[in-house]
């Protein structure tokens, strides 16, 4: 076993797009991208998430904090400053942070009564 910390300080997702609608009560039932953030190290992180689309400027930086030796789930919905980020457009986001963190991006579609529930690994950079 090594004491090396575990995962990356970049991390890139390129198939982001927001449902718009859900088919049961909110919140539980919202449609929505979340970022799933693993701090396995011994300090605070801060992770600086920046937001690209295929017909603007990218929007960013949205900074999230994730505690030492902590996971951390952050609705893409409720990221609201400096800009929420809008439903049913593609984006792609770019996770960097000054200490190693794993990042998925887990999807629930909940448009139909069959749920859809999917995990993105993204691309460690």
């Amino acid at each position: 076993m090594t004491n090396s910390p575990i995962g990356h300080r970049r991390w890139a997702f390129t198939a982001g797009n927001i449902p718009a609608r859900g088919s049961g009560p909110e919140p539980e039932f919202t449609s929505r991208d979340e970022l799933c953030i693993l701090n396995a190290g011994s300090a605070d992180a801060c992770a600086a998430v920046t937001v690209y689309f295929a017909d603007r400027d990218p929007v960013g930086v949205y900074r999230i904090m994730v505690p030492a030796a902590r996971v951390r789930h952050v609705r893409i919905n409720d990221l609201i400053e400096p800009e929420a980020v809008p439903l049913t457009v593609p984006y792609a986001m770019v996770v960097t942070c000054g200490a190693p963190i794993v990042v998925q991006v887990r999807r629930l579609d909940t448009r139909q009564s069959a749920l859809a529930l999917t995990v993105d690994s993204g691309m460690p950079g």
